[in-house]
């Protein structure tokens, strides 16, 4: 049965194989920082691995209850402050003339388009944090 391990800060969706009467981990897919088991995943995985047994509702459901972000002192909490900061930063010196400097039109529409989807992201996630009960210190804010 395959499993998510954690080495490093990297996580790894590996399986136990017996040879020769010992256990070697056989490294099924490499799922990052932040582990994911998506539909990619599960396609790569059953094509390089057949015969491996893998319940992947089982592992879905252990990947989204890994991230502590529930808990404020938590590592995950922690780095989505620090990756929202340094997007902040790096976004206030992103300037239109810079896209047309690069030479690459791709590039810039892709900027230009991964922009537009984090605004209507951050869009939708303020509107549920409006919608949401607060109590406590959140009781009386507003997010927009």
């Amino acid at each position: 049965m395959a499993f998510i391990r954690r080495k490093g800060n990297t996580f790894y969706l590996v399986h136990n194989v017996r040879e020769g009467g010992r256990v070697k981990q056989l490294y099924l897919a490499k799922l990052g920082e932040r582990p994911r088991i998506t539909d990619d995943v599960v396609r790569q995985v059953s094509r390089s691995h057949p015969f491996v047994d893998v319940d992947w509702s089982e592992l879905r459901e252990e990947v989204n209850s890994r991230v502590e972000l529930f808990d404020p002192r938590s590592s995950e909490v922690r780095k989505l402050v620090s990756t929202l900061r340094n997007l902040n930063l790096d976004l206030a010196d992103l300037f239109p003339p810079l896209l047309d400097v690069s030479q690459s039109p791709q590039e810039g529409m892709e900027i230009i388009m991964q922009l537009r989807l984090l605004h209507s992201t951050v869009g939708v996630k303020l509107d549920q944090f409006d919608r949401a009960p607060y109590r406590g210190v959140l009781a009386d804010r507003k997010f927009r």
